[in-house]
This record gives C-alpha cells, sequence and structure tokens, in this order.
C-alpha cells in the first residue's frame, strides 16, 4: 500500500481536531491564481463539490467569510440583500491574510484568526461531502458538509451566480 502524504498541522486542522471532526487530506502543487477549478481539476474532483473560502467585508469594513461552490460567484448584491448589509465586496488580499490568518489561496473558514460572521451557499450543504482549504495553499480536507452548519456554525444563504 502506498504512504498516504502528510501535511503538517495548521490551524484549520486543530480546529477540525479539536471539534472531533473527520476529515481526508488532499494535498496537490498549487498554482498561483489556480483557484478552486484548478484544485478540483489537480485532485480529480468535481469543481461544484469543491468550496472556496471567500473574506469579504460590509459598508463599515467588517469582515465576513462567505463559502462557496469553486465553480459559482458570489452574487454581492444578493448577499447583502440577505445579511441585512447596505453592501458587501471582497477584501483585499493583504487585509483578507490579517482577518483570516491565512494566505490567500489557503483561506479555510475553520481556526479563522479572527472572529466573523461566516455564510455558506445553501446548496453546498445539501452536498454529500466537500472538499475545502485546509489552512495551506495546496491543501485541501474533505468532510461532510454538516460540520458547516454544525461546529462552524455557517448561516446559509442563496448567493450563487453561475459560471
Amino acid at each position: 500500500m502506498a504512504k498516504k502524504s502528510h501535511v503538517s498541522e495548521t490551524p484549520a486542522t486543530a480546529w477540525l481536531k479539536v471539534h472531533s471532526v473527520a476529515y481526508t487530506e488532499h494535498p496537490y502543487k498549487y498554482l498561483e491564481h489556480g483557484g478552486a477549478q484548478y484544485s478540483a481539476q489537480a485532485l480529480g474532483l468535481d469543481p461544484f463539490a469543491v468550496v472556496k473560502t471567500l473574506v469579504m467585508q460590509d459598508e463599515a469594513a467588517r469582515p465576513l467569510a462567505v463559502l462557496m461552490h469553486g465553480n459559482r460567484t458570489v452574487s454581492t448584491k444578493n448577499l447583502s440583500r440577505q445579511i441585512g448589509a447596505k453592501s458587501v465586496e471582497p477584501c483585499k488580499p493583504e487585509v483578507a491574510n490579517r482577518h483570516s490568518g491565512f494566505l490567500v489561496g489557503g483561506t479555510s473558514p475553520f481556526g479563522l484568526k479572527r472572529a466573523m460572521p461566516v455564510y455558506v451557499e445553501a446548496s453546498v450543504l445539501a452536498l454529500p461531502r466537500i472538499w475545502i482549504n485546509g489552512g495551506r495553499r495546496g491543501y485541501l480536507v474533505g468532510v461532510d458538509p454538516a460540520v458547516l452548519s454544525g461546529p462552524l456554525g455557517a448561516k446559509p444563504v442563496n448567493c450563487a451566480l453561475a459560471e
């Protein structure tokens, strides 16, 4: 049997362990600006089941995280309407890094440095399994999506645009 590649612990995997969440590790060769579509392709996964973590901010520059299918875009207009904000926009990479404690491209909703509301596209919760960043570039973890609405406390929203 081939030895499975193991990635050293990250704040995200530490969070998963503390919350007794079973996960599988899926390292891949990171590609700058490759995004969720690339990681899905590299691992042979459906990009709809690969979930990206986006750090955004409202009109008062308060951070929030949005979990979205790898092959969908967030409608910031629909999102802001659903969460009662005047507007929502993506954070600049350096601001996202500061809020999350992760580097953009390696952002996980688990183990965020700064407490912030987390929203998840509702259809993500209906998937049998998802792959989401494990807190490092080039590293996804496979988990049951119930962890998002359960221990993570993500609130479901409907804000996906088809890509």
